[in-house]
C-alpha cells in the first residue's frame, strides 16, 4: 500500500487516538446511521463513506488489530505474525512511509541488502536466525484476528419474523438467513466468511451486528414490545374497551375505570420472540384531552366541574420544604 493510500481510521470515525471502546462504538453507530445506504439511496458518496466507517470500526473495535494498527500504521495487516528480533534498529526508528512495501521495511529492519540470499519473503523461514513470518503449516494461526464485523439494519418486521438477506461485504456476495427474534446488538456469525490469511489457506468469521430501524408505533425493551395508546378523559374516568395493534393483529383491551395517564396494561405473550416463546406487550395509556370542544361538550365538562368532589392535588397540601 502506498503512503498516499493510508487511511486514518481515527479520523474517519472522528475520535482521538486515546478514545476508549465506548467512545469508538458511539461514534461508529452515529456515523453508520447517518451514512447508511437505506437512508441515502443512490448516493455513491454516502455508500463509500459507509464502507470506510465499517472498515475503521472493524479495526479499532478489535483490541489486537488496533494495537497493530497503532504500532505499524499502514502495514498493520502484514505485521500480523511474530516480527523480527535482533535488529540493530528499533521499530520506532523507522518511518513506514519511507518504504514502498513491507518487504523493504523488513529487509531494512534486519539490515539486509536487496540482493541478500536472506531477503524477507512472505511465508519463507530464514536460516540466519532472525524470526520471520511463519510459513503455511509450521504453526497454528489465530483466526480471531481474521474475523470481521459489519452492521446490518433490519426493519421490525424482518427482525421479528426472520428474513433471508443477500449482502455485499468486501466485494463478496453473501446469502444469509437471519433468525426470528434478533435484537439490536445481536451478533449473527457466518463461519468462514471473514478475512483470508495472506499466507495460509484459512479464513476468519464474519459477524453481523444487528440494528433496528425505528418503528412508528412499537419500541423494544428486552423481550417486551412497548406502545402508547391515547384515550379520552371520559374513557379514563368511566373505563372503556380499545383496539390495540399487536404483531398478530389488533386485539380488544379492557381499560379499567380510573386508569392513570402513564399506567401500562400488559398483553401477555404478544411481545418479542425468544427461543420458541414470546415476551409481553406493554400498552402505555396516555390520557389525551381534546384540543377543541363543541358547545355541548364544553357545557358537559363545565357541569362535571361544578359537581366534582374529587381533588387530585389534595396530597400537595402537606408538602413542605
Amino acid at each position: 500500500m502506498a503512503a498516499t493510500d493510508f487511511k486514518d481510521y481515527y479520523e474517519i470515525l472522528g475520535v482521538g487516538r486515546s478514545a476508549d471502546a465506548d467512545e469508538i462504538k458511539k461514534s461508529f453507530r452515529r456515523l453508520a446511521r447517518q451514512y447508511h445506504p437505506d437512508l441515502n439511496p443512490n448516493n455513491k458518496v454516502a455508500e463509500t463513506r459507509f464502507k470506510e466507517i465499517n472498515e475503521a470500526y472493524e479495526v479499532l473495535s478489535d483490541p489486537d488489530k488496533r494495537r497493530k494498527y497503532d504500532q505499524f500504521g499502514q502495514y498493520w495487516k502484514q505485521a500480523g505474525q511474530p516480527g523480527a528480533t535482533g535488529a540493530s534498529r528499533g521499530v520506532e526508528d523507522f518511518g513506514f512511509s519511507d518504504f514502498t512495501n513491507f518487504e523493504e521495511f523488513i529487509n531494512e529492519l534486519l539490515g539486509r541488502s536487496a540482493g541478500s540470499p536472506y531477503n524477507y519473503r512472505p511465508g519463507a523461514s530464514s536460516s540466519s536466525g532472525f524470526g520471520g513470518f511463519n510459513p503455511p503449516g509450521t504453526s497454528s494461526t489465530n483466526t480471531t484476528t481474521l474475523d470481521r464485523e459489519t452492521n446490518l439494519t433490519l426493519t421490525f418486521f424482518e427482525a421479528f419474523h426472520g428474513v433471508q438477506k443477500r449482502l455485499n461485504v468486501g466485494g463478496e456476495t453473501i446469502e444469509v438467513k437471519i433468525p426470528a427474534g434478533v435484537k439490536p446488538g445481536s451478533r449473527v456469525r457466518l463461519k468462514g466468511k471473514g478475512q483470508l490469511h495472506p499466507y495460509q489457506s484459512v479464513r476468519g468469521d464474519l459477524y453481523l451486528v444487528i440494528d433496528l430501524k425505528p418503528h412508528d408505533f412499537f419500541q423494544l425493551e428486552e423481550d417486551n414490545l412497548i406502545c402508547e395508546v391515547p384515550i379520552a378523559p371520559d374513557e379514563a374516568v368511566l373505563g372503556t374497551t380499545i383496539e390495540v395493534p399487536t404483531p398478530d393483529g389488533a386485539v380488544s383491551v379492557q381499560v379499567p375505570p380510573g386508569v392513570r395517564s402513564g399506567q401500562s396494561l400488559r398483553l401477555r405473550g404478544k411481545g418479542w420472540p425468544k427461543k420458541g416463546k414470546r415476551g409481553d406487550q406493554m400498552v402505555k395509556i396516555a390520557i389525551t384531552p381534546p384540543k377543541s370542544l363543541t358547545d355541548a361538550e364544553r357545557k358537559a365538562y363545565e357541569q362535571v366541574r361544578a359537581v366534582r368532589n374529587y381533588n387530585p392535588r389534595v396530597a400537595l397540601q402537606s408538602v413542605k420544604l
